[in-house]
């Protein structure tokens, strides 16, 4: 029997699970669809509802995928979904959406991203955000990959003060956000969303996470989603496309690490001592 999944709540009052599913590098291959498929379906049937996409990831392609995995189940997922920032006009955020829309199969994205900072202005982009939330075509929206600078200077522009998210690359060996990031959203109720939470599994052949996950029967990739879902306001998004990792996935929030051992992975993953730029994958 599984703990329960713990959930984030979004500004507006939303309760999210804080495990999702990522689709980053879904959609590239037709023979590799059933499977993708599959592997989303298996996640919705164990509670995890959020499933996180992009124009971006396969140029579209895994937004088709995505859309087939809701398929007759839209009402039951969280979805969300990414802008290029090289779209993120007023008018080209509105017609990005639209797009996304028709790939996805649905009328509604619960939460759209704009996907890292471009060159159009943070004003249009918030003000095609809101345009598209009263249109009904979005739930709410948010940004990836915005670093404290970036955050601040969206909250200074008009609507910016209703973002409801910001993806950043988060896991044991980039805890960088830790130093301010994570705290300056913490502090403001604006979740983070963390993508690649076991570093596409370059985290996992360490041999103090493995020595730890050996303690617990678990796999190093389970404690180190572990690791992110012990923190307040972080929803994890790993992506895999074989069922039986999202069963492990899901497994990972049944973990009860002592705080013994969290010491010896902070020994092992040191957490920031300063600023660093901020990590993007």
């Amino acid at each position: 029997m599984h703990d329960p999944i713990p959930t984030v709540t979004l500004p507006s009052g939303i309760d999210v699970p804080a495990l999702g599913q990522g689709t980053w590098n879904m959609g590239e291959n037709a023979a590799d669809a059933a499977r993708e498929i599959e592997s989303l379906k298996t996640g919705l049937s164990l509670g995890l509802t959020l499933i996180d996409t992009a124009e971006m990831y396969a140029e579209g392609g895994a937004e088709k995928v995505t859309g087939r995995a809701i398929a007759g189940k839209r009402d039951a997922v969280f979805l969300v979904s990414k802008v290029y920032p090289w779209n993120a006009s007023r008018r080209g955020t509105i017609e990005a959406c639209d797009r996304s829309l028709q790939r996805l199969g649905t009328d509604r994205i619960d939460l759209y991203l704009l996907h890292w900072r471009g060159d159009h202005p943070l004003a249009d982009t918030v003000a095609a955000f809101e345009e598209l939330q009263q249109a009904g075509k979005i739930g709410a929206w948010g940004v990836s990959n915005f670093d404290v600078d970036d955050m601040q200077a969206l909250l200074a522009v008009p609507g910016g003060e209703n973002v409801a998210a910001n993806q950043v690359l988060y896991n044991l060996g980039r805890r960088g956000i830790e130093y301010d990031l994570l705290p300056f959203c913490q502090e403001r109720n604006i979740p983070i969303m963390a993508y690649s939470p076991i570093e596409q599994g370059r985290l996992l052949h360490h041999p103090d996470l493995i020595d730890i996950a050996k303690a617990y029967q678990a796999t190093p990739a389970q404690v180190a989603l572990a690791f992110v879902l012990e923190r307040d306001g972080v929803i994890a998004i790993p992506k895999t496309s074989h069922p039986h990792r999202v069963e492990e996935n899901r497994a990972a929030l049944d973990l009860d690490i002592t705080d013994e051992d969290w010491a010896v992975l902070d020994a092992a993953f040191p957490p920031p001592a300063k600023k660093t730029a901020l990590a993007m994958l």
